[in-house]
């Protein structure tokens, strides 16, 4: 029940359900989507003048100490920076790349872009600064082709611009020296254009701004095959921060403080968390942390002095988070403090982790604090379905959001979901036979995902997700496999020792995996663990009993051969960002991994089984 909530505004819209005679069914929200500003530039103008002195971004400087910018200060700056794009070789057809991650500088330059019609693209930093071959780097930078690209230090990038980047494309430097030692781009420095004198031809390069002017270019994380560049258009941006607003109600109300990390590279970040405090006039401070072992502390260190109202982070970074609180009542207190919401995605969170969350806000604050879930993806930039606070939970996704109308088709034996609506892409950034494959005859995005209703007599409960369909394959049986489903119970059952799987099977008798395991869990269970090297640890016979324990609970609630993974290989050498085996955010591509690993594929299938091979007792 709600009640044992803290009381908050989050409101789920009923939807209205249309029965076609060829089993499709179309699902849309009985909520009309409400008005939306014309551009987000628009917003961050209305706050200037609404609330001038409030503080729209803060970032730490070299002290320590956050820097902050005003709506205020932003507007001007963000001016300031439009009149200097002006006298760039950047437009419509040149946009701006970042191959930076998330700073100050790096917002308040793609806003200026906005205020005058020219779209930005946030490249992963990770194709510069991890990977090797640069083949994914030279790819988006072939398709943007650049009229800007902007560092925050330059040595690092070289090797990438080098590789990657036309030689007379100009390299913008945030901090540090500019001095090329590797390429011949031209170079200059931040401090040269920052505080460029208004030029009142903005004004009127702004008012040529429309719904339809292309804000961003928002690669996908190529999870199946080489990143595609989604066009991103004012309208879609500002459609969906009504398509939240109205759903997160609370937010009229009360202008959100928030304390984020995600990377802008990616939808969650970019769009749907910088929107909601650009949107609703909140404050949005960087966190310099990420949830690894490395970084989080300095994520602990900004949570200790802000405290947000809504948090936003990814399964990983709750976990960590509540490793943490449970050890510190004096930091839980101050996260709890104000705190009225939390929102993960990219990935499910597991049970345990959401009942820690649950304890511990009991604990300091006498309710439940809210955990909202939902689905979105890049090309819906990116929120299309939430779900009630009454039904979230792990792979629960809800209701079609104001404005949108879903169509689900049935294939293989689950519904395929397509969407339309005004937050969704026109199309892929000069891929048109890409964009054209990418709707069905009626106008409607295809997802690739499957949802189920929660109950079919009770539609306004919502959807759980019911896995990618393209994931989906059959055993040598004719049974189907329900991939994405399976996985996420598989990881479910092994936490906390394994990240991701890959599942085989395709044509096989049974199922299996290549499992990717969460090696500081492993080290736990042994004896100076940490002292191993990663082959000698999922060798250990701790390791291997702990897992072929989780595989034999597992089992025992299976129905059936598409429901057991049978046997596994753990996995001591990670995926490979160059090999195409993992994005940067981390997501695995199944089919590469199994083709790059195919010896190990083989090897879960051949008997006698090897001494790597772990079977379900």
């Amino acid at each position: 029940m709600t009640s044992e909530f803290h009381p908050i505004k989050v409101v789920s819209f009923p939807v209205a359900v249309e029965k076609r005679s060829n089993g499709e069914m179309i699902v849309r929200s009985e909520e009309p989507l409400g008005e939306y500003a014309r551009s987000l530039t628009d917003r961050l103008a209305y706050w200037a003048e609404t609330t001038p002195d409030t503080v729209f971004v803060a970032q730490r400087d070299k002290q320590g100490e956050w820097q902050t910018y005003t709506y205020a200060q932003a507007l001007t700056k963000v001016q300031q920076l439009a009149s200097w794009l002006l006298t760039q070789n950047v437009s419509a057809e040149r946009p701006i790349a970042f191959l930076c991650g998330n700073n100050v500088e790096h917002l308040l330059l793609a806003l200026a872009g906005y205020y005058i019609g020219v779209p930005h693209s946030p490249v992963s930093p990770a194709y510069s600064l991890i990977a090797t071959d640069y083949t994914k780097l030279k790819h988006v930078l072939d398709t943007l082709t650049p009229g800007l690209v902007v560092v925050d230090k330059l040595a690092p990038y070289e090797n990438g611009i080098a590789a990657a980047c036309a030689a007379d494309v100009p390299v913008a430097v945030i901090e540090g020296d500019i001095e090329a030692q590797k390429i011949s781009n031209p170079t200059l420095a931040f401090t040269d254009f920052w505080d460029t004198a208004v030029d009142v031809a903005i004004e009127d390069r702004n008012q040529a701004v429309t719904g339809d002017t292309v804000a961003k270019i928002l690669f996908t994380s190529g999870t199946t095959g080489m990143p595609k560049g989604v066009i991103n258009t004012q309208q879609m941006l500002c459609a969906n921060a009504v398509m939240i607003r109205e759903t997160m109600a609370f937010l009229k109300d009360e202008a959100p403080v928030m304390v984020d990390w995600l990377p802008w590279n990616h939808t969650f970040g970019g769009n749907h968390n910088v929107s909601i405090a650009l949107y609703n006039g909140g404050s949005f401070y960087l966190d310099d942390g990420k949830p690894t072992d490395k970084l989080f502390h300095k994520t602990l260190n900004n949570l200790a002095e802000v405290a947000p109202t809504v948090y936003f982070n990814v399964p990983k970074g709750f976990e960590l988070l509540v490793k943490k609180l449970q050890q510190d009542d004096e930091l839980a207190a101050k996260f709890f403090s104000r705190l009225r919401f939390m929102f993960f995605a990219a990935a499910g969170m597991a049970q345990h982790i959401w009942d820690d969350i649950d304890a511990l806000s009991i604990k300091h604050t006498g309710h439940k604090i809210p955990i909202l879930t939902g689905l979105g993806c890049t090309e819906t930039a990116p929120s299309i379905t939430f779900a009630s606070i009454e039904e979230s939970a792990s792979g629960v996704i809800g209701t079609p959001a104001p404005g949108i109308t879903l169509k689900l088709v049935p294939n293989a034996g689950k519904l395929e979901a397509r969407v339309k609506a005004v937050n969704v892409m026109p199309g892929y950034w000069r891929h048109p036979e890409l964009s054209e494959k990418a709707f069905d005859e009626e106008g409607f995005y295809c997802l690739g995902d499957a949802f189920a209703f929660i109950d079919e007599n009770a539609p306004n409960r919502g959807f759980r997700f019911d896995g990618r369909v393209s994931e989906d394959f059959k055993l040598d049986s004719g049974t189907w496999v329900s991939a994405g489903t399976l996985r996420s119970k598989f990881i479910s059952a092994l936490a906390p020792l394994a990240q991701d799987v890959v599942l085989c099977g395709e044509n096989r008798e049974c199922i299996t995996a290549l499992v990717f395991p969460d090696m500081v869990h492993c080290e736990a269970l042994v004896a100076g663990g940490a002292e191993l090297t990663p082959e000698e640890l999922v060798a250990h016979q701790a390791v291997r009993t702990a897992f072929a324990e989780k595989m034999a609970a597992f089992a025992a609630q299976g129905t059936g051969g598409s429901t057991v993974v049978q046997r596994i290989i753990l996995q001591h050498v990670p995926p490979s960002l160059d090999r195409h085996e993992a994005t940067d955010k981390g997501s695995l591509n199944q089919r590469n991994v199994q083709s790059n690993r195919a010896d190990q594929v083989e090897e879960l299938y051949q008997e006698p089984f090897s001494e790597r091979v772990i079977c379900v007792p």
